[in-house]
């Protein structure tokens, strides 16, 4: 069987000092030059004093609070180069170059399916990833095991958080599948507004190298201890969202 690796989405989350949600609004995004003016609305949009999004029909969402602005665009079949919301996040920033951004997060959501056995996922875990004992052994049934990991690397920290999860399918059938949730988190330096807008742009730019970094860690570190085929990172994958994933527990 060949283990497939299904990045789900981009998600870039940008912390902001004093940011109002009133803010993001169609008409600012349009009129900025942000978003194209073809774009049509998926919902009505949700806005108040301490929170807005606006979801389009292209499956791109944004949303805004007082502290923080998040960009969430589905992978699905799309091509990596063709992935959009790293632009938008460097113009929506642009055109508010007297806010004080803080920090950066570039986040990548995936899954691998495990089909065979309904507690393939769950072994997975419990007896590749961690080393077994006597803890394992309590209880009427296998333990249910999540690992939380910090990265140093050489540009920035990356943490990623390794779940066992359901995949359920349109068709009702239940997958078990181990979830990948990467998160890059660069902070914005300078003295100026110029060099600090100029350094959040730069890390925006690394979202390719980041999505790079997270599809081998998976692939050449996490499965490659698999007994099944080495995991594929396909050219095209499918989709979802940073807060909840689209699993059922």
């Amino acid at each position: 069987m060949n283990q497939r690796l299904v990045i789900e989405d981009l998600v870039i989350i940008i912390a902001a000092k004093n940011h109002s949600s009133l803010i993001l609004n169609p008409d600012f995004l349009k009129c900025s030059g942000i978003i194209p003016k073809d774009w049509k609305l998926a919902r009505q949009p949700i806005s108040n004093n301490s929170f807005a999004r606006l979801d389009f029909s292209n499956g791109i969402a944004i949303s805004a609070e007082s502290n923080r602005v998040v960009f969430i665009e589905p992978i699905a079949d799309k091509k990596i180069e063709s992935l959009q919301i790293a632009e938008i996040a460097r113009k929506y920033t642009q055109a508010l170059p007297n806010m004080e951004f803080e920090a950066v997060g570039i986040n990548f959501r995936g899954y691998v399916p495990f089909v065979g056995s309904h507690d393939a996922a769950r072994t997975y875990i419990n007896k590749t990833l961690l080393s077994p004992g006597a803890w394992q052994e309590e209880g009427e049934a296998s333990v249910q095991a999540s690992l939380n990991l910090v990265y140093k690397l050489n540009r920035t920290s990356f943490n990623l958080s390794v779940n066992e999860g359901t995949w359920l399918q349109d068709d009702e059938t239940k997958t078990p599948i181990v979830m990948f949730t990467g998160s890059f988190s660069y902070e914005v330096s300078g003295e100026t507004e110029a060099q600090k807008l100029s350094s959040l742009h730069q890390s925006l730019e690394n979202w390719q190298t980041d999505l790079q970094t997270y599809s081998d860690i998976i692939s050449n570190k996490f499965m490659a201890k698999m007994q099944f085929d080495t995991v594929r990172i396909p050219d095209t994958v499918a989709i979802s969202d940073i807060f909840p994933m689209s699993v059922t527990p």
